[in-house]
């Protein structure tokens, strides 16, 4: 059996939730044994992991960065449509390029485990990204660029 308080209960109170203030909360417990005598024992939950540093402000900034980008890609794309000059082009094979690396980055993040496996998936996406950063370059050098392809595409 264990005991379960509405946080909105005990705050009109004048107690401080513990939610969101720590990064362990603490509830009590109660084990049952043998059926005629309960134990309270007191259970720690983590809400942060164990190696967080409160200082370090890099997962932040990579958040702000994918969402910067993805601003800056729905920009890139009139921009493209009206001005397709070399430049856009290939400000368009890198933020593209980027913006798939790391959302593969993150599918691998949440689905590949083992330390094996997630060095040889990190490598391979290296390698795809590089890849692809390449292609988008040479299409851009050698042919027409993404922008009037698109716009070719659209055009039949």
């Amino acid at each position: 059996m264990a005991a379960l308080i509405r946080i909105s209960s005990v705050c009109h109170r004048g107690v401080r939730p513990l939610l969101f203030r720590s990064s362990s909360l603490i509830r009590p417990l109660a084990i049952q044994k043998d059926h005629d005598c309960q134990y309270l024992v007191s259970a720690k939950i983590h809400a942060t992991p164990a190696n967080y540093d409160s200082g370090s402000k890099a997962a932040s900034l990579h958040w702000t960065g994918e969402r910067v980008l993805s601003a800056i890609l729905l920009g890139m794309m009139p921009v493209a449509y009206y001005f397709p000059v070399p430049a856009v082009d290939y400000s368009l094979a890198a933020a593209l390029t980027l913006h798939s690396h790391w959302g593969i980055g993150q599918v691998l993040t949440d689905y590949v485990h083992g330390d094996f496996k997630v060095k040889a998936a990190n490598a391979g996406l290296f390698i795809l990204s590089t890849v692809t950063f390449a292609g988008l370059c040479y299409f851009n050098y050698h042919d027409v660029g993404i922008c009037k392809a698109v716009a070719l595409l659209w055009s039949k």
